[in-house]
């Protein structure tokens, strides 16, 4: 299976987080899984990749061209994909993935989790969107979603599904439909 994990080149405050995204990097090699992330060596993105590269899996980094290329060489990977921009890099990583895993992230992280839930939501897509909700971090965002499917603007889950550890969200992935309890 090929699993995007979308996350941030920054360093959160918590290692609890940090720690996490080396255990589903990790995760994924060991379960025969191809890595496919945004292509950088900083932050969480570099905590995932570097640890699933550790364990001996399959990376795929998509990468813009715009970014210098210390930082586009940066980071060790099976395969590295330039792109021109940020959109082809959503594109990219949504076209070749089977599903999507969300750490806690930044506005970036953000923008590619809605982009999937509206594909979803349009029926142009159909895979899973797991929110790595570790304690608690998306729950506002829940709650907005919440607020949306309460108003009227919402009418399905679009595929998501959140999981509060990196184990629940490996139980979700090897679910035959990927769909366990969407929110």
């Amino acid at each position: 299976m090929n699993i995007s994990v979308f996350c941030g080149a920054s360093l959160p405050h918590s290692e609890q987080i940090t720690e996490a995204a080396r255990q589903l990097g990790r995760a994924i090699a060991r379960g025969g899984h191809t890595l496919l992330y945004g292509g950088s060596n900083l932050g969480l993105m570099g905590a995932t990749s570097g640890a699933a590269l550790q364990e001996g899996g399959r990376v795929v980094g998509v990468i813009p061209t715009f970014f210098s290329d210390d930082i586009i060489h940066s980071q060790p990977v099976s395969e590295l994909v330039r792109v021109r921009t940020l959109a082809e890099r959503k594109e990219y990583l949504i076209a070749h993935s089977d599903a999507f895993v969300a750490l806690p992230g930044g506005i970036g992280t953000l923008d590619e989790v809605l982009e999937v839930m509206v594909a979803n939501q349009l029926h142009h897509l159909g895979k899973p969107m797991i929110l790595l909700n570790l304690g608690g971090y998306y729950n506002p965002f829940l709650a907005q979603l919440d607020a949306m499917r309460a108003e009227g603007l919402l009418r399905s889950s679009a595929g998501l599904v959140a999981a509060a550890s990196v184990e629940e969200c490996l139980n979700i992935l090897n679910t035959p439909s990927n769909q366990s309890n969407p929110i």
